[in-house]
C-alpha cells in the first residue's frame, strides 16, 4: 500500500484572480509547475456556498456560476510543497485534504 494525500478545491465557474480564470490558473500550476500525478475537475449541476446563495444549471438562467471541484492526489511530500502555492490563490476554507492509501 502507498500513502497519498488527497486534495479537493472548491470553486465556482467564472472565479477569477487578477483577470485570469482561476480554474485554468490552478490547472496550469498543478500540471506544469508542480507536476502532480493527475487532476480532475468536476462541474456540479447545483450547489450553494457559505452565503447560502443557490446556483443551479437551469436553462432559464444565463451566466450561472456553477460549482467546480478540482481534485488531485500525490505523495504527502508533493502535496505539502503544493499547498503553500495554492492557498494564496483561493479564499480561506476552499481547500480540503485527507490521507489515503492505494494498493501498489
Amino acid at each position: 500500500m502507498s500513502d497519498v494525500t488527497m486534495v479537493r478545491i472548491y470553486l465556482r465557474e467564472g472565479d477569477h484572480r487578477d483577470h485570469h480564470n482561476l480554474v485554468r490558473e490552478l490547472f496550469a500550476l498543478l500540471h506544469s509547475e508542480l507536476g502532480v500525478r493527475g487532476i480532475t475537475v468536476y462541474r456540479g449541476v447545483a450547489g450553494y456556498g457559505s452565503r447560502g446563495e443557490a446556483h443551479a444549471d437551469d436553462l432559464l438562467r444565463l451566466g450561472v456560476h456553477l460549482p467546480l471541484v478540482v481534485e488531485f492526489f500525490d505523495s504527502p511530500e508533493v502535496v505539502r510543497d503544493a499547498l503553500p502555492r495554492l492557498a494564496p490563490l483561493l479564499p480561506g476554507g476552499h481547500i480540503v485534504t485527507w490521507d489515503a492509501r492505494y494498493p501498489d
